[in-house]
């Protein structure tokens, strides 16, 4: 599947903004992201193992809210980081 990296976490994939990854659900996407670019898990899921408020996660357009989440193996992910500050 083809993951969408927002540019606030492109220093973890190298300068990545597009990456390639096979996982049958999100959890299992996550934790092989951070095998590959460690300390990006840490950056999306928080330390209840929920997705952290400032980011989205959509596998084809739907929303995806929990780890548990499936994905097909021809998804396409995209992981939005909303912007703060003043």
């Amino acid at each position: 599947m083809t993951v969408l990296i927002p540019s606030p976490l492109h220093s973890y994939t190298e300068g990545r903004g597009r990456i390639e990854c096979a996982a049958v659900s999100l959890g299992d996407l996550l934790d092989k992201m951070d095998a590959r670019y460690p300390g990006i898990r840490f950056r999306m899921i928080d330390e209840q193992e929920r997705i952290r408020p400032h980011i989205r996660i959509f596998a084809d357009g739907a929303p995806l809210k929990s780890l548990g989440a499936p994905l097909g193996p021809g998804a396409e992910v995209m992981i939005v980081a909303a912007l703060s500050g003043g």
